[in-house]
């Protein structure tokens, strides 16, 4: 019997769901100087506000993969994409800074399970060998909602004002969660997935219908940190995720301001690097599968992608060094290239990660990664302020990426499967 194909279905429902997870984040980039100018916000409060996402995203994701691991994927969800898209739309409604705090910081909150449901879903829907590619698919939804949409986003902020683009995409989440709500199943739920797909899935090490069971305790999350592969891939993208924060948040502001590049003609050519990082995604997930078919080592396959991918957002500080707005362009994409490779941890962690704690170990991972969400704009934002330059916080950035690197090569170890008693 031929195997049915209804993995690549579900991919393309989290493939949509992760774009407009990205969009609702990014939108404030895109807004922020017109927001600035309306409500004579600094760069030091905004970055504040910046960063006011990461603090509920960063602290809410242990429990939001403890929930994740309780009630599953399609429930966590949809729930996640529904609170998550009102919480943009709210933006729309804020006059001052307080208000807008307010919303990221429920933003943040609502967003925190949508990466560990990601990293639950590849392992139950896909086996070993397929689940980088698969991984690099979904993650281009994320790039895609950041660079294709960023010409969007700028004509409809000036054409309609920048609280129509909360409105816009906040209402189309909404819409969207009921539809993943109708459509996800797991594995054994099913009725489209034939016993030949199945049987491919668990031969190639997904979970097929295991539910996750056990008791939260900071025991083991402590085991989970204790563990070498978890703490080395945190660190790492930690690091790599200081870069995307930035691209997030501060880098369109980047280009009209230390640049001088009108609104418009910014938003055009900010989309070059967003396309970049699509393209280090899904070529990062080929040539690790590819590496792995080959030599059938996971460590390989895995480490050497990013480890790339972190010294290659390391070239952003050359940006400090010329005066061409066009070689900008060019060495800003070549460092989002590299973070489109890094966001394979993903891929990485979801190999390593203990079965019944798959959500946690997700949770974990985010946490980690996100506390860039934290440190970056704040670090940015002062630069910025109290400099009135972006040279420092473009150092800044390219050293973490140095420190990434070195993260992989001598914390990581072997990528393999972590027990750890549940």
């Amino acid at each position: 019997m031929k195997p049915t194909r209804v993995r690549f279905g579900i991919l393309a429902l989290i493939t949509l769901a992760t774009m407009l997870n990205y969009v609702d984040r990014s939108v404030m980039g895109v807004a922020q100087p017109a927001i600035a100018k309306e409500l004579a916000i600094t760069p030091q409060v905004m970055g504040l506000i910046f960063s006011a996402f990461s603090w509920t995203y960063a602290l809410a994701q242990l429990p939001g993969g403890l929930l994740l691991d309780k009630l599953g994927s399609r429930l966590t969800y949809a729930l996640s994409l529904g609170l998550w898209s009102l919480a943009t739309m709210v933006h729309g409604l804020m006059t001052s800074v307080v208000g807008l705090f307010s919303a990221r910081l429920a933003l943040g909150l609502a967003e925190a399970p949508c990466f560990p449901a990601n990293s639950r879903i590849l392992s139950t829907w896909f086996p070993q060998t397929e689940r980088a590619r698969a991984n690099g698919v979904y993650s281009v939804g994320q790039y895609i909602g950041l660079g294709f949409m960023i010409p969007v986003l700028t004509w409809i902020s000036v054409q309609f004002g920048w609280r129509a683009l909360f409105y816009l995409f906040g209402g189309a989440g909404v819409l969207f969660a009921l539809v993943w709500y109708a459509l996800y199943r797991e594995p054994h739920e099913s009725r489209r997935a034939n016993q030949a797909e199945l049987d491919h899935i668990a031969a190639g090490g997904g979970l097929g219908s295991q539910q996750a069971k056990f008791s939260f305790s900071w025991a083991k999350v402590r085991a989970l940190l204790g563990r070498r592969q978890i703490l080395g891939a945190s660190i790492g993208q930690f690091c790599g995720n200081s870069t995307l924060v930035f691209f997030l948040t501060w880098f369109p502001s980047y280009l009209a301001t230390e640049r001088g590049m009108d609104w418009i003609k910014s938003g055009f050519a900010a989309s070059l690097p967003y396309i970049a990082a699509s393209v280090g995604v899904l070529l990062g997930g080929v040539i690790s599968d590819g590496i792995i078919r080959r030599t059938g080592s996971a460590t390989l396959g895995r480490k050497l992608p990013i480890i790339a991918g972190l010294l290659l957002t390391s070239t952003m500080v050359l940006a400090n060094f010329v005066d061409s707005n066009a070689a900008v362009i060019a060495i800003m994409s070549v460092a989002f290239f590299g973070q489109g490779m890094v966001n394979l941890g993903w891929t990485l962690i979801s190999d390593v990660a203990p079965k019944q704690m798959i959500g946690l170990t997700g949770g974990v991972f985010n946490f980690c990664a996100n506390l860039a969400g934290i440190v970056t704009p704040l670090v940015v934002g002062f630069v910025v302020g109290s400099t009135g330059s972006f040279y420092g916080a473009l150092a800044y950035i390219a050293t973490l990426g140095l420190v990434g690197a070195a993260a992989y090569v001598f914390i990581v170890g072997e990528v393999k499967r972590v027990e750890i008693d549940a």
